[in-house]
């Protein structure tokens, strides 16, 4: 059975940001979106979640193997709850943290500091939620 794309996004926001509270599950969830809703760069011809979500080395989620070795923690062992399905409703429907800007991208630097710009300088500091990092655009990231 093929999930829809409001089930990909529960799990993702599961999978990814499950233990960073609402706050970092939001996040996740806004950086997905993002990514469907931008207009140029390389993420400018995925324009579902399904695209963004399964898109090649994206999310870690997404593997069934990391490394060589199973990835359990992935989507499709994911049981998302009805925290995670509202937080992806409230995604789709248009809402967005204000304090993350337009974030494209996200990690977790197993740091208590962040660098200032993204891989490759496509992305500047916006905030730090929970464990992650995000990331808005800059101008470089529009020639990718």
């Amino acid at each position: 059975m093929a999930f829809s794309d409001r089930e990909i996004l529960a799990r993702v926001i599961e999978c990814e940001a499950g233990g960073e509270g609402e706050t970092g599950m939001k996040a996740v969830a806004c950086i997905v979106m993002n990514r469907v809703q931008i207009t140029y760069g390389e993420y400018a011809s995925l324009h579902t979640i399904r695209a963004v979500v399964y898109q090649k080395g994206q999310f870690v989620c997404v593997r069934e193997t990391l490394y060589g070795a199973q990835n359990l923690q992935n989507i499709y062992n994911m049981r998302p709850t009805g925290v995670h399905y509202n937080i992806a409703d409230w995604a789709i429907a248009g809402n967005r943290l204000n304090s993350l800007g337009f974030a494209l991208w996200y990690f977790n630097p197993y740091s208590p500091v962040c660098k200032a710009n993204f891989p490759s300088n496509v992305g500047r500091f916006a905030i730090r939620i929970g464990d992650h990092c995000f990331y808005n655009p800059t101008p470089v990231y529009a020639t990718t």
